[in-house]
């Protein structure tokens, strides 16, 4: 004996398959709405595994990002404080080669004796060049000028690196030990630029024959010497500016290649999933019209 098809069965199958048609018209409208098609990891669990490895590359990458591009502008101040010490110490052998031509006297040697003295300072300001208010010059201890203004020529940073990480293992230095160029002043008698400049103004107020011999001789080498030493430290910033460019190049290459592979995982394919949205929809419509009749039918049917 077969079993009787009553109006509840047939009104609980009919429910069945309304619910159905709506729970994937509601899934294709939340994945146009949201724009991605992995809504939960159980929705894709590798999708949503490979998803996840990509943001963490991503978050990785943008880490980097900003650690190449602090370090551009950081050595950006550096080379700028640089040029403008390369420009003070030109001038600077633009009068001592015209204190030594002999055709000065000692007026005009003590006026230039002065501006010397001028420049020095000028020099040992952009040595206390600060970036984001830290000072670029003076190794790890960034919070303490390098320089002192005045008679006090002591270095009073270190010697340690500064470096940026731009990438898995790779990393640039990007700190100038500034004291190699600069040294520990006349005390010290390095030979180093503040030495130089402090006995150039020495020998140009001391007035004497072997002080004015000196100018056109050894203080004049010394600051060639000197201005060799600065061009090598612009040379090398300007490497680390190079490959800090670089890494930042690749950077964004790789930012741009695992957007595109996210994008190709999670995101929703609009024109596709439109198109779905509309047929289910009509389906949905469709089968609830064709659902009240049979559920109409199956009741009449019954009570006669």
């Amino acid at each position: 004996m077969s079993e009787r098809i009553t109006p509840a069965m047939i009104t609980s199958a009919t429910l069945g398959d309304l619910s159905t048609s709506l729970a994937a018209l509601q899934r294709t409208s939340e994945e146009l709405s949201s724009g991605r098609t992995i809504l939960e990891p159980s929705d894709n669990p590798y999708g949503a595994s490979h998803v996840i490895n990509l943001q963490s590359q991503l978050d990785g990458l943008s880490s980097y990002e900003s650690a190449a591009q602090d370090g551009i502008a950081r050595e950006n101040t550096a080379s700028s404080a640089m040029s403008n010490m390369n420009t003070v110490v030109q001038r600077v052998r633009e009068l001592v080669l015209q204190a030594a031509n002999g055709t000065n006297n000692q007026s005009d040697l003590n006026t230039i004796a002065l501006q010397v003295e001028q420049l020095t300072e000028s020099v040992k300001q952009d040595a206390n060049a600060q970036y984001a208010g830290q000072y670029v010059f003076s190794g790890t201890l960034t919070t303490t000028a390098p320089y002192q203004q005045g008679a006090g020529d002591e270095y009073q940073g270190n010697g340690e690196t500064v470096s940026r990480t731009v990438g898995p293992g790779a990393s640039v230095t990007i700190s100038t030990n500034i004291s190699t160029l600069l040294g520990n002043g006349e005390a010290a008698a390095d030979g180093k630029l503040l030495d130089t400049l402090r006995t150039i103004a020495k020998d140009l107020r001391e007035g004497t024959p072997e002080d004015r011999a000196a100018l056109g001789t050894t203080d004049l080498q010394k600051l060639d010497g000197n201005i060799e030493t600065l061009r090598q430290l612009q040379a090398t910033a300007g490497s680390a500016t190079d490959q800090l460019q670089s890494a930042l190049s690749r950077n964004e290459d790789l930012q741009t290649s695992i957007t595109q592979s996210l994008s190709n995982t999670e995101d929703t394919n609009f024109a596709a999933t439109s198109i779905a949205y509309a047929n289910e929809q009509a389906a949905y419509q469709a089968a609830l019209r064709a659902g009240a009749t049979i559920v109409q039918e199956s009741l009449l049917n019954f009570l006669h």
